[in-house]
């Protein structure tokens, strides 16, 4: 059977940034460099001898020319001002390392075979998020893509892939990315990228990738060199310096150079979704923003012809961009990393209070059943860990599926000094409440990969600078715990691993030989049999949630019941019982057990809650349920 590229004019994202290759032949280079005097292309061509172009200078900036005898395959830099070689910002591919030549790259060739793909609705997502250089032992997009079955097998409807734009060095989180177009090549080719979504989409999985717009990583970025003031100002400055120019002069290019991004991304390679890091940590006044700018053309873009899911991070619990402007129609953004409910969940577990668990730990399970009913704990409260600011908008009108609910992900775990996971920080029974309580709440959960199978591999923080960052990153990284008890001394301190350490990224690998013990193998079980349960008795009520009409009680000390109302008048609740002693509940005269997970499944009477359980069930749903289904 021969494949032939499938749509290949839509498969090839255009833009006006970067390399592309013309329809009848040849290559036409663009380059924004409104700082430069000068800029010569370079060109390493397969077939013949280097070349250095002169570009033509045009208006706002802009660098452009077409190459007739330029050929996919071909290497190239751009010279700025007779001086400095750099790479192109929107490269599809690099060569080598971030400093050296871009790849001229025809994306039409690739063939796809996801034809019939249209995407999942949103209220079937169960996200799987991995690095994906520590998922797999060969740590490239095809050690990823062996797993799909794996994945599928769990229950998870979605993939999450850590930023993958290329960054400097063999290793590194990803958020510390310069090339934003360009696949890290540690990781594989684009055609490997490509090949792990079609192969997920044929399994039925979506694939997610995590985008970082609110700063450039430290190495391997020459915008400030060429753009200088038009692409960074002063005027806001981020933990990373600068920030980025989405609102000053010259900003509209700016603008439109992510806005491309998240589009080729969507388009060029099939992705389903994409999640916006930090961005808390975007400064623009504009109306629109530049968020708003992005959901806007991707609502008007590929989002008309499949589904397509935007995500945030966004520390300020901000509801405007999770709300739809009018009754009915799409909201900005799909859904919110709900920060809160995990800082309510591991200051239950772990009795942490230092840090920004600080906020948590006086009421717990209040701010746990707030966000389970409510989306944010803090809707304008002050903070004690942000020096008394107040914090978050109200969020009680909008439904469960605008909150991502998680019990682990990159960030909880890899920011931790030792990068431990929560089953080295809480007993595993309770461990085991919770999970069953994110995983079989209205919201969508996420998983951090590994977590399934109780993985005992730390997820370290890793990078792979060079050596004139790597010990300030190191000294920096450690200096950040100085004001946690544990790390009070020089001596504590300097036990934190070195992030730029080769063992440190290859300790963060998962270790896949733990599944052969019945230990890692029976939590596994439990995880599929949970997610079993959501994908036939959850999600069929996801879309039935009414707005502003759940609610929470804690009954007891260490109890909480948590409530939905369904538009066909009948109510989904939860509860949770963390203390050692059986408690009365009362329960609807017909209600349906879906789930309880109570030691050796250990329950008195129908009236009592047991110690330590967990329970959730349907009630005075309309029509009648077989008696085998009552409690």
């Amino acid at each position: 059977m021969v494949l032939t590229p499938q749509n290949s004019i839509e498969n090839s994202f255009l833009m006006s940034f970067g390399a592309q290759v013309e329809p009848a032949g040849g290559v036409l280079f663009q380059l924004w460099a409104p700082g430069a005097e000068r800029v010569d292309l370079f060109l390493l061509s397969e077939t013949a001898a280097e070349e250095t172009v002169s570009m033509p200078r045009l208006e706002d900036g802009w660098y452009r020319l077409y190459h007739g005898k330029a050929r996919p395959g071909d290497r190239y830099q751009f010279r700025i001002d007779r001086k400095l070689f750099v790479p192109d910002p929107a490269s599809r591919y690099q060569a080598s390392d971030i400093h050296g030549p871009s790849v001229v790259c025809d994306p039409r060739t690739f063939c796809w075979r996801d034809q019939a793909w249209t995407g999942r609705p949103w209220q079937e997502t169960v996200i799987y998020e991995l690095h994906v250089g520590a998922f797999s032992l060969e740590g490239n997009f095809q050690g990823v893509t062996r797993r799909l079955d794996y994945l599928v097998e769990l229950g998870v409807t979605a993939i999450e892939l850590m930023p993958v734009a290329h960054f400097p060095g063999k290793y590194n989180w990803g958020y510390d990315g310069a090339l934003l177009f360009a696949p890290c090549n540690c990781y594989g080719t684009p055609d490997d990228l490509k090949n792990l979504v079609s192969e997920a989409h044929q399994r039925g999985l979506m694939v997610f990738l995590d985008v970082v717009y609110n700063h450039f990583g430290p190495e391997g970025n020459y915008l400030h060199v060429y753009a200088r003031d038009a692409f960074f100002t002063e005027e806001f400055h981020t933990p990373w310096g600068a920030a980025i120019n989405y609102c000053g002069p010259q900003s509209r290019t700016v603008r439109d150079f992510f806005i491309s991004n998240a589009l080729y991304w969507l388009e060029e390679y099939h992705l389903d979704g994409l999640r916006f890091d930090a961005v808390h940590a975007i400064f623009d006044p504009s109306s629109p923003d530049i968020l708003q700018e992005i959901s806007q053309a991707v609502r008007h873009g590929p989002g008309r012809r499949r589904h397509i899911h935007l995500m945030l991070e966004n520390d300020k619990n901000q509801a405007e961009y999770l709300t739809a402007e009018n009754n009915g129609a799409t909201p900005p953004f799909t859904a919110q990393w709900n920060d809160d409910l995990h800082h309510a969940c591991h200051t239950l577990l772990t009795g942490e209070a230092e840090g920004y668990y600080i906020d948590y730990a006086d009421k717990p399970l209040d701010h746990l059943g707030r966000c389970l009913t409510q989306g944010f704990a803090y809707q304008g409260e002050p903070s004690l860990y942000r020096q008394g600011l107040k914090r978050g908008d109200p969020s009680d009108h909008l439904p469960p599926a605008a909150f991502i609910s998680f019990l682990q992900n990159h960030d909880q775990i890899g920011n931790r000094a030792f990068g431990e996971r929560l089953s080295f920080l809480c007993d595993l029974w309770s461990l085991k409440l919770c999970t069953a309580l994110v995983l079989l709440a209205p919201s969508p959960p996420l998983l951090f990969m590994g977590e399934e199978f109780l993985a005992t591999t730390p997820f370290y923080y890793f990078c792979n600078f060079g050596p004139e960052l790597a010990d300030s990153v190191t000294k920096g990284r450690r200096k950040e715990f100085a004001a946690f008890s544990q790390f009070k001394s020089r001596q504590s301190r300097e036990q934190i691993p070195d992030p730029n350490a080769e063992e440190t990224f290859l300790d963060s690998r998962l270790a896949w030989n733990e599944l052969d013990t019945e230990k890692h193998q029976a939590f596994l079980s439990f995880y599929r049999k949970i997610l079993k349960i959501r994908h036939s008795e959850i999600v069929p009520h996801i879309k039935k949630t009414v707005g502003g009409s759940a609610s929470y009680t804690i009954p007891a000390q260490g109890v909480l019941r948590a409530c939905w109302q369904l538009a066909d008048a009948s109510q989904y609740t939860i509860a949770i019982n963390f203390t050692e002693q059986h408690i009365a509940r009362e329960l609807p005269l017909r209600a349906r057990m879906i789930y309880q997970l109570a030691k050796g499944n250990n329950c008195p009477s129908r009236d009592c809650l047991p110690a330590k359980s967990f329970c959730c069930y349907f009630s005075n749903e309309r029509g009648h349920y077989a008696d085998s289904l009552l409690i």
